[in-house]
């Protein structure tokens, strides 16, 4: 699946707030060495940078767009290419990051565990999601797609993103693995400017890119056009314009 590192960073702001709130979690140890699994366009991994200074950092990801964006942003960091899913450290990382990006990978049974085997003593791994398969936005997506001419060619979209396990599962798969677990999960409330299209313009960042992937630029069109008027009723727009976006995220911090 392909990623624009411009539609995603016009909301960076927001997109960045959860993996501040992460990042603060994490506990308070030193770090040489520290990696930003998915790290997009380099806006968590600069935040990686800040709360571990001393280390060095990296930045890995699936998307040659979003890896030109973080390295053209932090030229003095090493970032590369990579699959995350087939990721195999060389060396322990003291501090590995994932943020919303765990989301798109099957078998969260086994990555978990692999990955905090790639820790360093005591070293943490910290991981956010986001957890709205249920939300509106992301059920219109569904319907849209199973109501439209374009229903054949989006029989599998859904797919792309399995549902998400609960925060005592979450804790079950890593706490074997690690001395200490955290898991909590927050609803952030989204002010954004422009009503519906506002939020049609954030999912077309992430939630939205398997749905239009498939589809010609005709197709496209009409199934924005569809999706955007559910949108408007679904989230109404507040008296100053703007619309208030509900958006829950899951959050892990497991130290070893």
């Amino acid at each position: 699946m392909d990623w624009s590192a411009r539609q995603y960073t016009i909301f960076e702001d927001e997109r960045t707030r959860p993996v501040r709130d992460l990042l603060a979690a994490m506990p308070g140890q030193a770090a040489s060495a520290a990696v930003d699994l998915g790290c997009g366009p380099g806006n968590s991994t600069e935040l990686l940078l800040r709360r571990f200074p001393e280390a060095e950092v990296t930045g890995l990801d699936s998307s040659p767009d979003m890896i030109a964006a973080a390295q053209a942003r932090l030229p003095q960091l090493r970032f590369q290419v990579a699959d995350i899913a087939a990721w195999d450290a060389a060396r322990p990382f003291d501090a590995i990051l994932a943020n919303a990006v765990l989301q798109w990978l099957p078998d969260h049974a086994g990555l978990l565990p692999r990955l905090a085997a790639q820790l360093a003593p005591g070293g943490s791994l910290a991981v956010q999601m986001p957890d709205n398969l249920d939300e509106p936005a992301h059920r219109l997506m569904r319907e849209v797609a199973a109501d439209g001419p374009w229903a054949g060619k989006l029989a599998h979209a859904a797919g792309a993103r399995e549902a998400m396990g609960s925060p005592d599962w979450f804790y079950g798969v890593l706490r074997p693995h690690c001395a200490r677990v955290d898991v909590w999960r927050t609803t952030y409330h989204h002010p954004l400017a422009g009503g519906a299209q506002a939020v049609v313009e954030w999912f077309k960042g992430s939630g939205l890119r398997p749905f239009l992937q498939p589809l010609d630029a005709g197709e496209q069109a009409g199934f924005l056009a569809e999706y955007h008027g559910r949108i408007a009723r679904a989230y109404p727009a507040l008296p100053d314009g703007s619309v208030l976006l509900p958006f829950p995220r899951l959050f892990l911090v497991a130290t070893r």
